[in-house]
């Protein structure tokens, strides 16, 4: 799973010109499921994301998660996270997850998020979607699910 976080002041996501889903401060995630994701690869992803460090303190340094600001989240899907782009003009999606597998996973990542007392809010698995955002920063982030298989923390 590929995570592109966007640290914001405030987001909207709108279906058919009527708003769908707005927050204040918090993240902007959108989240991309490879072909050979699993549930597995969700606790690992949804605590970096709630813990990760990247507002700032009263210090201007980021030392505060978005659990310790209590912002709210924001997670729309995006399969096309898995572009690959390295031939041709039009990229291939070969390695984005089918439909129903996306959209499994999507929502246990959704729920998973949830356990951590957040606002959570999404957009509506494979809709057309206009989203606005004032990104604070900007400060833009992409996790990926492989990086908890090399790593720590």
């Amino acid at each position: 799973m590929r995570l592109l976080i966007q640290r914001v002041s405030e987001t909207t996501v709108s279906i058919d010109g009527a708003v769908h889903s707005s927050i204040g401060k918090g993240l902007l995630v959108l989240i991309g499921i490879h072909q050979s994701d699993s549930s597995s690869d969700i606790p690992w992803l949804a605590k970096k994301l709630v813990e990760l460090r990247i507002f700032e303190d009263e210090n201007d340094k980021m030392n505060r998660s978005v659990l310790d600001i209590k912002g709210e989240i924001l997670v729309i899907s995006q399969f096309t996270l898995y572009a690959d782009c390295r031939r041709g003009r039009r990229p291939d999606f070969i390695d984005a997850a089918n439909p129903k597998l996306a959209e499994q996973l999507y929502d246990e990542f959704v729920n998973e998020v949830k356990t951590y007392g957040l606002t959570v809010k999404t957009g509506v698995f494979a809709a057309n979607m206009q989203v606005s955002l004032v990104n604070d920063g900007p400060v833009t982030i992409i996790l990926d699910s492989r990086d908890s298989r090399s790593k720590t923390g």
